[in-house]
């Protein structure tokens, strides 16, 4: 088990050495970050307002769906198909087993949404959990998103959380990924640079991530910030920075996963990735190119040391009320 840097710079001669940012930040074991708290490039999510609508059927949903505000979903829901999201709307899973199975939610062209304490399982077929296009100020949080495992074919389901078409200012946080081919990924193509160079400003924040092939996530051109989180068992990458990429790692555990954090995988352009106060077991970061930011909020971690634990325990869902 190692705490230092353990990066491969390929070649010697691409790597562009920047000084580490120094954050505004409060760092301490695990506890030291509120669980129920909106913090990073989504805060200024507020979701809906009004009256509380309970759907227990996926035609209440869809129909609660059109009319926006906040909306409580009591009980596993299966066979809903793609929904969408319309703005200023918040969702929130009723105890800890309510969500979704071979359904998912589409937002797009929408601001304002948050969706918490969800277990999503299985997108509908070549389609993901939950798709974000074109839109602003989202905070998805304490959801389990997980589908059949790493077996079959890869190409069955698309992604559990992604976000794409000039989509910004996310929080992804206290969430669990399991069991799936593509997990999340940021910035669909690499010939979309026009639309989302200088948006996809995303944190991820405390999130658990097992038995997860790849994307975890895979960022073009856009900016994230990834802390206080466990990646375990993860045979093919962690955290991809692609096509320019910036993205900042820290207190972050790695165990078993193979490219922890790469900046020259599945793209024609690499990334750029900073990381700190991570630790690797049995997992080694291969970063060509090193260019640093601040992130432009106040936050707190907690050690890489005694994350995973952590987080199986308070990640996910029925933690929050």
């Amino acid at each position: 088990m190692k705490r230092s840097a353990l990066i491969s710079l390929i070649p010697a001669f691409l790597a562009t050495a920047s000084p580490v940012p120094q954050a505004s930040k409060i760092a301490g074991l695990c506890g030291a970050a509120e669980v129920d708290e909106l913090v990073g490039y989504g805060a200024k999510s507020t979701g809906g307002s009004g009256d509380t609508v309970t759907v227990t059927s996926c035609s209440e949903l869809t129909s609660a769906l059109s009319n926006g505000g906040v909306i409580h979903i009591d009980g596993q829901l299966t066979g809903c198909d793609i929904m969408n999201v319309k703005s200023d709307t918040t969702i929130l899973g009723v105890g800890s087993s309510s969500g979704l199975t071979d359904s998912g939610f589409r937002i797009k062209k929408a601001d304002n949404v948050i969706i918490r304490n969800l277990a999503m399982k299985n997108p509908p077929k070549e389609m993901d959990l939950i798709d974000i296009e074109t839109s602003t100020n989202i905070w998805i949080d304490h959801n389990e998103f997980s589908a059949e495992g790493i077996t079959g074919d890869k190409d069955f389901y698309d992604g559990l959380l992604d976000a794409k078409r000039g989509s910004d200012f996310l929080t992804f946080s206290w969430n669990k990924f399991s069991d799936h081919w593509k997990a999340s990924l940021i910035g669909h193509s690499d010939s979309n640079g026009d639309q989302d160079t200088g948006k996809l400003h995303v944190t991820y924040h405390h999130n658990y991530w097992s038995n997860v092939n790849s994307r975890a996530p895979s960022i073009r051109f856009g900016t994230a910030h990834i802390y206080s989180s466990c990646y375990e068992d993860l045979p093919i990458s962690g955290v991809n920075s692609r096509m320019s990429a910036q993205v900042l790692v820290e207190s972050t555990a790695f165990v078993n996963v193979k490219r922890p954090i790469v900046t020259n995988l599945d793209s024609k352009e690499d990334g750029f990735a900073i990381e700190k106060d991570n630790l690797f077991e049995n997992s080694e970061a291969q970063i060509t190119q090193e260019k640093g930011f601040v992130p432009p909020y106040d936050y707190a971690t907690d050690s890489a040391d005694c994350i995973c634990d952590y987080l199986k325990e308070k990640a996910g869902t029925g933690v929050i009320n």
